[in-house]
């Protein structure tokens, strides 16, 4: 499993695009997201932010998203950019 060294953030907190943080945590996965879609496809983009990170291997991750009507791609490249910043000394 991955490990996150430090936080990071990857993103723009612009129109269709998601501004992401990830924080290293004890264990597990935890989401927090923020968007003005959220009744329609809030359970959709934290499906898209879990897979991401799992699939990523990693895990003890806390991941923030504040979404601005972004497709899942962008959100997907995000979660992955934020990782990968946060898992360099």
């Amino acid at each position: 499993m991955a490990q996150l060294v430090k936080a990071a953030q990857a993103g723009f907190d612009e129109k269709n695009d998601a501004l992401v943080t990830v924080e290293p945590i004890a264990s597990g996965i935890e989401i927090e997201l923020t968007s003005k879609v959220m009744r329609q496809y809030g359970e959709q983009i934290k499906s898209v932010i879990l897979n991401t990170v799992k699939e990523a291997g990693f895990d003890g991750v806390k991941v923030t998203v504040q979404d601005k009507n972004a497709w899942d791609y962008t959100i997907k490249a995000r979660v992955l950019g934020a990782l990968e910043r946060g898992s360099k000394a």
